[in-house]
């Protein structure tokens, strides 16, 4: 068992625990990746907030989440985003677990109706729209980069060395952007893979910065069919994963024109969809 301890940070919380090792026990401080839920609502122009899911998070980087995730479920262009409010402190405990995202023009709430989102942080998007209905939503990626087999495997271990949070608490999961030369873009974290990429997505649609026509992903576990619209959508041609990609991501990569790498590991992975834009010669 633990204790949890008070602390500054909702990121990373200090615990202490009974650590066993063997024959031996002791009481010792330890750090947990936080996690807390956060709704999502979206309004436009003198109308009342719609609310859009909740989803299990980390909190940080709030805004970010919000806007990622409107702009890779197809719900708002990224240009459409005018600012952002917290929950009434008065009615929440947590201002910040209600966010509503500003829009320039009226929110359709009847894409929510629809949509039948319910995310968490283990599973992404559940109950989502058919595969052939996403499609519709999202254009077929372009040429994008050639990237080197060199630099594909030099990828984990540029995304973990920039990793502060797992560092501390091995307990989350990353995204982190790349260029086609391998360089570092951005990173984020949470204790769903889907939010860190929305987090990342969020942070480039607000910086005005999409599409990332030229840009990399990695991804950290596997890859399921949210990551690969999500990527899609955001325009990212090739994604990368330590782990396997499911049977549907695969065939989305494989309609939206993305390139699709898992178990990259060591000097080593596997190509699922698009290899023509790896380089494998020496």
């Amino acid at each position: 068992m633990h204790v949890r301890l008070s602390s500054p940070s909702r990121d990373i919380v200090e615990t202490r625990t009974l650590a066993v090792r063997g024959l031996a026990a002791r009481v010792r401080p330890d750090a947990l990746a936080g996690e807390e839920p956060m709704e999502i609502r979206a309004a436009g122009p003198d109308q009342a907030p719609v609310p859009v899911a909740v989803t299990m998070r980390t909190p940080g980087h709030d805004e970010e989440l919000a806007a990622g995730f409107l702009v890779t479920e197809g719900l708002v262009a990224p240009g459409e985003i005018a600012g952002f409010e917290l929950g009434d402190p008065a009615a929440v405990a947590r201002p910040d677990n209600v966010i509503t995202v500003r829009l320039r023009s009226r929110f359709d709430s009847t894409a929510v109706a629809t949509r039948n989102f319910a995310a968490t942080a283990s599973c992404g998007i559940c109950g989502k729209a058919s595969l052939d209905a996403v499609e519709t939503r999202c254009e077929r990626l372009g040429p994008g980069p050639s990237v080197s087999r060199d630099t594909i495997v030099a990828l984990p271990a540029a995304l973990r060395a920039a990793q502060e949070a797992f560092e501390a608490t091995g307990g989350l999961h990353a995204a982190g952007l790349f260029d086609a030369a391998g360089r570092l873009q951005g990173i984020r974290e949470d204790v769903g893979r889907h939010n860190a990429l929305d987090k990342l997505v969020g942070a480039m649609a607000l910086a005005d910065g999409l599409p990332l026509a030229t840009a990399v992903l990695l991804v950290s576990g596997r890859v399921s069919f949210e990551i690969v619209q999500k990527a899609a959508m955001a325009g990212i041609p090739v994604t990368c994963a330590v782990s396997a990609p499911t049977d549907l991501a695969v065939e989305a990569a494989e309609r939206f024109g993305m390139t699709l790498v898992g178990f990259l590991r060591g000097d080593g992975f596997n190509v699922y969809a698009h290899p023509e834009r790896i380089a494998l010669e020496v």
